[in-house]
């Protein structure tokens, strides 16, 4: 059962809002990101309104449709390292104007969190691009079944999240979002 379950959790997580990984990437991870300060857009209270928001969804519960219907689950935690990760893929989509979980150089999530320093027994990232809020980026994740699975994800113990924003780019704000948990 355990594997089934560990199989469900994988394929959950590889869907289009997963990037995700269950298991150490056996290549080398990349230096750390330059710029390891929290990106918000802007927003004062970014911190305290991704951890309400995501952990308001976590406590009730949900149907994320086609992955399935989650109960209530324990609180995740916001966690620096995991913050630094997504911040330098942020800013590295939005300076660079492109969309996607592996970066421009091949990294993968698993790979940037390691690189900050965070030993994982599991991790997974959404990203969104064009949100003007935390509660509108939020939102879209529930609305995505994939992204839905992640956020419900019992196997998750921390998050870090991170808004890059460049007014040349296709979108202008994008939104990258680790979570993990530890070994």
């Amino acid at each position: 059962m355990q594997h089934v379950a560990r199989l469900f959790l994988l394929v959950a997580l590889a869907s289009c809002g997963g990037g995700g990984d269950s298991t150490p990437a056996p290549s080398p991870a990349p230096a750390p990101a330059a710029n390891a300060q929290p990106l918000t857009c802007g927003f004062a209270a970014f911190q305290a309104d991704t951890l309400r928001l995501v952990n308001a969804h976590r406590a009730a519960g949900a149907s994320c449709r086609t992955r399935g219907t989650f109960p209530a689950t324990a609180a995740v935690r916001w966690d620096d390292r995991l913050t630094a990760a997504a911040a330098g893929h942020a800013q590295d989509m939005a300076e660079n104007d492109y969309f996607a979980h592996e970066s421009r150089e091949g990294s993968t999530p698993a790979q940037r969190v390691s690189a900050e320093g965070y030993a994982w027994r599991t991790v997974g990232e959404n990203i969104a691009a064009g949100q003007r809020s935390v509660s509108e980026v939020v939102d879209g994740w529930m609305a995505s079944d994939g992204h839905c699975a992640n956020l419900m994800s019992p196997a998750f113990r921390d998050i870090g999240m991170a808004c890059a924003s460049d007014s040349s780019s296709r979108y202008g704000r994008y939104w990258v979002l680790e979570m993990a948990a530890p070994r």
